[in-house]
């Protein structure tokens, strides 16, 4: 499993992996329980891949931060993200010396720790650069979650203005027939 295919979903716990495209956009898996979910559109979407952290000098790829706390934890578990502000910032600064505490806010090392911990727990240990060969997969997964944003958004629209007529009927047939069903 490479970061590549592991993405933040606003408004949903957890991480999860992509597991196969559909016409409207994709399937993903939760890390936190395994349950399959279908990210459409309108889902704001971040690949853990795409993610990059301030430092002084430059942004270090998300991948690289993650290392670094593997490094210092040996592989296992770091601190737990619900430690307080002043612990997490202090343990992100041991990790991390040089990030920008002006753009680098306590949330975000807050969701970093957790994320790492949330990968550890589901057996991802490799967060070293990736592969050519994971390259043709991941470029399919970056291609499919773009193409979801930019087709999704027209197909929203232009579902919402055919069904406006059709939703009356069709809620009212769904009324009387949980009406006959109780």
């Amino acid at each position: 499993m490479s970061l590549e295919k592991i993405l933040s979903i606003t408004g949903k716990p957890g991480l999860y992996r992509v597991n196969t495209q559909t016409r409207s956009g994709f399937l993903a898996e939760s890390l936190l329980d395994g349950k399959k979910i279908s990210v459409s559109s309108r889902h704001n979407v971040s690949l853990l891949s795409e993610i990059a952290i301030y430092t002084l000098t430059e942004e270090l790829p998300l991948r690289a931060v993650f290392a670094k706390i593997s490094e210092k934890e040996d592989g296992g578990e770091a601190i737990s993200h619900k430690s307080s502000k002043d612990q997490l910032e202090e343990y992100f600064f041991g990790v991390l010396p040089d990030y920008d505490e002006d753009r680098v806010y306590s949330s975000d090392i807050k969701k970093v720790v957790q994320w790492y911990n949330l990968l550890t727990k589901s057996g991802m240990t490799d967060f070293s650069e990736k592969s050519e060969e994971d390259d043709a997969g991941d470029d399919k997964v970056a291609k499919a979650i773009e193409a979801s944003k930019l087709t999704g958004d027209k197909s929203v629209a232009s579902n919402s203005s055919s069904s406006k007529g059709s939703s009356s009927k069709k809620g009212g047939a769904g009324k009387n027939t949980a009406a006959r069903k109780t």
